[in-house]
């Protein structure tokens, strides 16, 4: 124990005077830099006494170890006897001198994974109590304690409750068997399966570690797209070395499940959820996985979405497929998370209408242990999109939103676009499904209709680059949807705020510099791609870039034009009753608002209204005056964004900074390109100038349609 101790207390001096690369994400655990707090930290915490034999309770106890070493730069020990320690931490059943400490009424309000932070007095001596009901609670709440001193917060009167409003906080891996990830811009996946389960590989520890954090629960391992060889007992070994790793962070796996498994590895000649052969098929394979992982959380299923099997191939509804596999993984206490993305080509009907028109008329038709996971706006995450139709419109079944944290409509990880402020503005809508005040934040934690299972996922965008998610800003947006999914009601600000302190400075100047151009990025993202509601107008299969030209998609619904619509005559997608009806899956409230030309937010205009170039928007402007007006606003904040950073460069690392610097640089690029490409083919139809201020492109339109970019990553 010593031996190991002193081999992490080297580590942890060590390691600061490396080259900063990212790869500690928020958990740097530097030494606190303000003397005076330190030395009130240090006068504070001299010792510890984790209590507890489980592996959940031994990661809580290293991680306090190991931050506290860090943070305070000396040892600190463990005390042998009960209340000892300066910390004492533990679950609260099981520790005499906590039920001591912590009455029982404060403990009710943690629920499973919450947990309770207190200063109290306890043998004349100030200590700091970290309670929970479960050990899961404990580990949050070390982790949560840790925040505290990273960000260089008071600690001599703690009095924090806190518990997650949704229990299932998931992240959504699209990674391959062959490593390539979908829509991934930070290298290969991280899951080594050629050399599991024989090496585990110490990154799948830290990743366990940054994701327990910020109290993400679950792990789907598998793309959507799903490949049934992982299924198999080959690969079922390997989910399970991933499972034991990640079981000691309160963290479960999930899997993706082919819904042709039955076919393609049973050697069935159906995989009809109604034939019940697939039904035992299933229940045994269930049997298997539970074998291998005994807590395994279960299934992520796509279903007869671009082009994936489901069972509508054998004339079922969603509602079957999802019954089936959800009675196959019931007795082991699995749940089945079925995915509201499907659209078809075939349909005539506005791509926006069609999850709603399936998914609707399936209310309260699913077992008790499905979830239906719909993405957060009705087209494919775009830089912005109102809220789903379905949020609301499904009160017997409980929803789960997915999020994108990978940037595939945002840049990739070329641009920095801090994405709390688009997770909040879908949580903080008003669906008024039972009146005022009917967030989606209240569907999807299952209080609005009272659900007693709800869900959160973000797809991932973790990669094995050595800072994990390529850009790095990037990684706030994987901090940033772990802590929204704990508390969704927590500002955009404040995690930003957090962030920053944790992966670079508590600098006064540094923090407030940072966090005015993070909070201000997402807009100017829109900005510079979509402004006024435009919405997929990104390149073909890749999305990278702009092409609002893009007719000869195999499908019209993948093609830009189906979106913009432009013509000589105007520009937009009209869903109100004149147009597709889209509208009509919302509210009445909002559907007068939205259908109102004059009540609708210019931010939404195109998309539920066509317009004529000459409209006048409330500004005064005309729609083509305020198209390229925001599209040059977008350029220049990207720039002002530039000058902000380059005056930082005194308070951070030069690795780090030169980097952002250079990425910057990128995407003021990219930005210009945007811009040029879209206002030069769109003038195409105005026939407008454009307006003062707006500079003019430096390259022909045919140049910007002849770029090629078949090597995108991602793809």
């Amino acid at each position: 124990m010593k031996k190991t101790l002193c081999t992490l207390l080297f580590f942890v001096l060590l390691y600061p005077l490396l080259a900063e690369d990212g790869y500690r994400l928020w958990l740097r655990y530097e030494k606190i830099d303000n003397n005076s707090l330190l030395q009130t930290y240090r006068a504070a915490i001299n010792s510890i006494q984790v209590t507890g034999n489980s592996a959940v309770i031994a990661s809580a106890r290293q991680e306090l170890l190991t931050g506290l070493q860090g943070l305070l730069g000396k040892s600190v020990t463990q005390s042998p006897s009960p209340g000892t320690g300066n910390i004492l931490a533990g679950t609260w059943q099981q520790n005499a001198l906590l039920r001591t400490l912590i009455p029982a009424d404060h403990m009710k309000a943690t629920g499973k994974e919450g947990f309770v932070i207190r200063t109290v007095r306890y043998q004349q001596k100030r200590v700091i109590v970290i309670a929970a009901n479960e050990d899961a609670g404990v580990l949050y709440g070390v982790f949560n304690f840790l925040r505290l001193l990273q960000t260089q917060q008071p600690i001599s009167n703690l009095s924090i409750t806190s518990a997650p409003t949704i229990q299932l906080r998931l992240l959504n891996h699209w990674d391959n068997l062959d490593r390539t990830v979908e829509r991934g811009y930070a290298g290969f996946s991280i899951w080594d399966w050629h050399r599991l389960p024989g090496y585990t590989d110490p990154r799948y520890t830290d990743y366990a570690r940054a994701n327990a954090s910020i109290g993400i629960n679950g792990t789907v391992l598998t793309n959507v797209n799903a490949n049934a060889r992982i299924l198999s007992p080959e690969y079922l070994e390997k989910v399970a070395a991933l499972a034991h790793i990640f079981r000691r962070y309160g963290i479960k796996v999930y899997l993706t499940a082919r819904f042709s498994a039955p076919v393609e590895a049973g050697g069935l000649k159906t995989a009809d959820p109604l034939d019940p052969t697939v039904q035992a098929w299933w229940k045994e394979k269930a049997t298997e996985i539970y074998r291998y992982v005994p807590d395994f959380g279960g299934f992520l299923v796509k279903a007869n979405s671009e082009g994936q099997p489901g069972p509508q191939n054998y004339h079922r509804t969603h509602a079957d497929g999802a019954n089936m596999l959800a009675d196959a993984v019931a007795p082991h206490g699995g749940i089945v998370m079925w995915r509201a993305f499907v659209y078809s080509n075939e349909k005539p009907d506005d791509r926006f209408k069609q999850a709603y028109n399936e998914f609707k008329p399936l209310d309260g038709q699913f077992r008790k242990n499905v979830v239906v996971q719909v993405k957060n706006g009705p087209i494919d995450f775009q830089p912005r999109e109102p809220f789903h139709p379905l949020f609301g419109a499904m009160p017997a079944t409980p929803l789960m939103m997915e999020f994108q944290i990978t940037q595939e409509y945002l840049g990739f990880a070329t641009n920095l676009v801090y994405l709390a402020p688009l997770f909040k503005e879908c949580l903080d809508s008003d669906t008024y499904a039972k009146g005022k005040g009917s967030t989606v934040a209240k569907v999807i934690d299952g209080s609005l209709e009272d659900h007693p299972i709800s869900g959160i996922a973000g797809v991932a965008n973790i990669g094995n680059d050595i800072n994990w998610c390529g850009h790095p800003f990037a990684a706030a947006n994987w901090y940033a949807f772990g802590r929204l999914a704990w508390n969704p009601q927590l500002p955009s600000d404040e995690i930003a705020n957090e962030w920053i302190r944790q992966t670079f400075s508590n600098n006064a100047t540094f923090v407030q510099s940072t966090s005015r151009f993070m909070m201000a990025s997402r807009e100017n993202t829109v900005r510079y791609m979509t402004p006024l509601g435009l919405h997929h107008i990104m390149g073909n299969s890749h999305h990278y870039g702009p092409a609002p030209w893009t007719n000869k998609a195999q499908r019209a619904d993948w093609d830009p034009i189906y979106y913009h619509r432009a013509d000589s005559t105007g520009i937009g997608f009209d869903r109100t009753a004149a147009g597709s009806n889209a509208l009509a899956q919302y509210s009445p409230d909002l559907r007068r608002q939205y259908e109102n030309l004059k009540d609708c937010p210019d931010n939404y205009l195109l998309w539920f209204h066509r317009v004529p170039w000459t409209y006048r928007l409330s500004s005064g402007k005309t729609v083509w005056e305020a198209l390229c007006t925001e599209y040059q606003a977008g350029v220049s904040a990207v720039r002002d964004m530039q000058k902000t950073w380059n005056g930082l460069k005194p308070y951070i690392d030069a690795a780090r900074f030169e980097e952002v610097q250079q990425l910057m640089a990128v995407q003021e690029k990219e930005a210009v390109w945007w811009r040029n490409a879209c206002l030069l083919y769109f003038q195409t139809y105005s026939r407008m100038p454009f307006p003062a201020g707006v500079e003019q492109p430096d390259q022909t339109l045919e140049y910007y349609k002849s770029l090629r970019f078949p090597y995108a990553p991602g793809i």
